[in-house]
């Protein structure tokens, strides 16, 4: 391949960081669902805990690709444990009854073990986007 070829194929790193952010969204809504669809109870509650700080995690990448993995993990983590703890106001509760999408981002109430699990989504998501960043730098 001559130099103007592979200029002209060379995606940037940012919009690539992107497309796999939005993919990686994509999946964790999907793992999400899937959890819920085939598994009940604790396991069910509590994957899907990981899984939403998992989805804030990709997000944050989708907005900021250049984000340092921990960078990343530690918003994550911080905004949904900002979320749980604003279930104590009773705030996201009303606006839950009013709204499906509400109740899909901000919750109802509060439930302390919601903590851990989020704690454990973003390990797994700093863990997942470390490895990736270093395989892209090889």
């Amino acid at each position: 391949m001559n130099e103007k070829s592979a200029a002209r194929t060379f995606i940037p790193s940012a919009t690539l960081t992107r497309a796999v952010a939005a993919a990686a969204a994509l999946v964790t809504v999907a793992a999400g669902l899937g959890v819920r669809s085939v598994a009940g109870g604790d396991f069910a509650k509590y994957a899907g805990s990981a899984l939403y700080t998992v989805l804030i995690h990709t997000l944050v990448v989708l907005v900021a690709p250049r984000v340092r993995p921990v960078t990343a993990a530690v918003a994550a983590l911080a905004f949904s444990w900002a979320v749980e703890l604003a279930q104590l106001t009773g705030v996201p509760e009303d606006l839950s009854r009013q709204s499906t999408v509400a109740r899909l981002v901000l919750g109802s109430t509060f439930n302390a073990p919601d903590l851990f699990w989020y704690a454990v989504g973003a390990g797994l998501a700093w863990a997942v986007h470390t490895a990736a960043s270093a395989r892209t730098r090889d």
